[in-house]
C-alpha cells in the first residue's frame, strides 16, 4: 500500500502531539511489509509520518520539487539534519523535472497524488491550503483520503 501524506506547517507543540498520535494509529492499521509512506519531507507532519513509518518498518519515498533537486535537497533552514537522515533512509528520491522543460516543477502535491493509493491529510479543513488544495485532486482522482484533525489541535498561526 502506498500512502501519502500533505499537511499543515509550522504546527503547534500540542497540535504535534496529537497529530503524531494519531498517524501512529493510522501507519499501524498497515502491515510493515507492504507500506511504502510517499511525501516531501517538509518540516512537521511529513518528517513525522515518514519516521512513523520508518519505526513501523515500513518504507518510504521522497518526492522533490525541480528547486529542492537542482539546490541538493534541503538547504533551507528548519528540521536540515532530520530531513537529511530520512533523505538517506529513503527507498527512492523522485526528483520532479522543471516546469520549462515540460516537468510538474514545484507542483510537488500533484505528482504526489499520482503515486499513491492513498492520502493522509493533516489539515484543519479550511479552504485555500496547499492541503486543501491536494485533497481535493485527491478526491478527484478517486483516491481514499484520510483526514488527521484530532479535537484540540491549532490551525497554522493560532498556536
Amino acid at each position: 500500500m502506498r500512502v501519502g501524506i500533505i499537511g499543515h506547517e509550522r504546527l503547534s507543540d500540542l497540535t504535534e502531539m496529537l497529530v503524531r498520535g494519531e498517524l501512529w494509529q493510522l501507519v499501524t492499521a498497515h502491515g510493515a511489509y507492504d507500506l511504502v509512506g510517499v511525501g516531501r519531507l517538509r518540516p512537521g507532519p511529513d518528517t513525522w509520518f515518514a519516521q512513523s513509518v520508518l519505526d513501523h518498518g515500513g518504507r518510504i519515498e521522497v518526492v522533490l520539487s525541480a528547486a529542492e533537486a537542482r539546490a541538493g535537497a534541503f538547504t533551507g533552514a528548519g528540521c536540515r539534519d532530520t530531513r537529511r537522515r530520512l533523505l538517506n533512509a529513503a527507498n527512492a528520491v523522485h526528483r520532479l523535472a522543471p516546469a520549462e522543460s515540460g516537468g510538474p516543477g514545484e507542483e510537488t502535491g500533484h505528482a504526489l497524488v499520482g503515486m499513491v493509493d492513498e492520502l493522509i491529510a493533516v489539515w484543519d479543513g479550511r479552504p485555500g491550503s496547499e492541503p486543501a488544495r491536494v485533497v481535493a485532486q485527491a478526491r478527484r482522482a478517486g483516491l481514499d483520503v484520510r483526514v488527521v484533525w484530532p479535537d484540540g489541535c491549532e490551525s497554522p498561526g493560532t498556536g
